[in-house]
């Protein structure tokens, strides 16, 4: 775990993946000028049982308890995003906000437009570089971060830069825990659960994103009524680092960060 400012409200930013801690570091540098940020890095795989968003919940609630008994804003990216809600909706007392960056997908339709989008984007010798990773890369962290580094543009609008910051990558922590979330899915655990979750929740997309911003509002709509979308079209899945947006993106954040956090803190 990092921790980024000397005041304001607590801010929780959370690492998509599953399993790609470090890469919201950019966004917590940003974010300390107004606030108290921290940066928990998810736990890894140990392979003596899998992964489930319910210790990943259980793992965040801990983290939140060291705050003082401070209600934070969850800042999820991603992954991270949809663990925020799985939090809130576990918790609706523990936290002010939640806001969802990139949000991943909570159904069949989405997750389809998604893998769309993303096959036509590639080309050939994307395509082909995909499947000598298969074949040769027998380490599954090194297939994994280079199968990310190789498709990171597709995920871009127009980046000032690709460089992630991603700490570990690990591949199994990924897999169990997608696969959860996926069996959770099936079983009409999310996105149902969310109509537990009465805090604010912000939903910030990028139309470049080839995760279905509108398909995904739509699907989370029913089961939050309080949602507030914003979609920048010049803008891929991670805003902080998108040239024509990030500045907007920012105070937009900031904005709503301050006027959701607990006063006086």
């Amino acid at each position: 775990m990092r921790t980024y400012g000397k005041s304001g409200p607590w801010v929780v930013v959370l690492h998509g993946g599953p399993g790609a801690s470090g890469h919201m570091a950019p966004l917590a540098r940003m974010l300390s000028s107004y606030f108290r940020v921290v940066e928990p890095f998810q736990r890894r795989s140990t392979g003596d049982r899998p992964l489930t968003v319910e210790r990943h919940v259980e793992d965040l609630a801990e983290v939140i308890s060291d705050l003082g008994g401070a209600r934070p804003i969850l800042v999820g990216s991603s992954w991270g995003a949809m663990l925020g809600l799985a939090f809130a909706a576990a918790d609706p007392e523990a936290v002010a906000g939640v806001v969802l960056i990139g949000c991943g997908t909570f159904d069949e339709v989405a997750r389809a437009e998604f893998h769309r989008a993303l096959r036509h984007r590639m080309d050939a010798l994307t395509r082909g570089e995909l499947e000598r990773l298969d074949r040769e890369t027998v380490n599954a962290d090194d297939r994994l971060r280079a199968k990310a580094n190789l498709l990171l543009p597709l995920y871009c609008h127009d980046p000032e830069t690709l460089e992630m910051e991603d700490d570990v990558i690990d591949a199994a922590a990924n897999a169990e825990t997608w696969t959860d979330m996926l069996r959770l899915q099936a079983e009409g655990v999310y996105p149902a659960a969310f109509s537990r979750i009465e805090c604010p929740v912000l939903m910030l997309h990028g139309h470049a994103d080839p995760h279905p911003g509108q398909l995904i509002r739509k699907s989370l709509e029913a089961h939050l009524p309080q949602l507030e979308y914003r979609e920048w079209e010049a803008c891929g899945h991670y805003p902080w680092v998108e040239r024509q947006v990030k500045e907007e993106f920012l105070e937009v954040l900031v904005g709503w960060l301050k006027q959701v956090g607990p006063k006086g803190e």
